[in-house]
């Protein structure tokens, strides 16, 4: 699985299976963010499914799923609250970490948005449904 940090505390990555989450926890994360709607890819795991892996393993979970029509969504309030909280640690997941990793640019304080785009940009990721969400 490839993860990539954006902060200490928040990891993205692409689809994960249950067969992960042992190894998310492991790491030190206690809050598994689900931003992926259920059914969007024929054979991806569901919602459901990911979820009882995440209470088995002891972690926190959250299924807040967006997609290119919704970004960023009536829930990024809450999902920016996951984000900052730095005694929670959050591995948030989609298709490929881009959809996550936008929806943590477009959550960061105006100040700390240059920054953060700078980052994502650094890793490889796509940013353009922030810059659309931003602009």
């Amino acid at each position: 699985m490839n993860s990539y940090k954006l902060t200490d505390t928040v990891a993205v990555a692409g689809q994960i299976t249950s067969g992960l989450v042992d190894d998310i926890a492991a790491a030190g994360y206690k809050v598994l963010l689900n931003n992926r709607p259920d059914g969007e890819e024929p054979g991806q795991p569901t919602s459901a499914e990911i979820a009882a892996a995440a209470e088995a393993a002891g972690l926190e979970y959250h299924h807040i799923p967006v997609t290119a029509m919704n970004f960023p969504g009536e829930h990024l309030n809450e999902m920016a609250d996951l984000f900052d909280d730095e005694e929670r640690p959050v591995f948030a997941f989609c298709r490929t970490g881009t959809r996550c990793t936008n929806l943590w640019v477009v959550s960061r304080q105006p100040e700390e948005r240059a920054a953060a785009v700078a980052h994502a940009q650094a890793i490889g990721f796509d940013l353009s449904m922030a810059a659309r969400a931003l602009s």
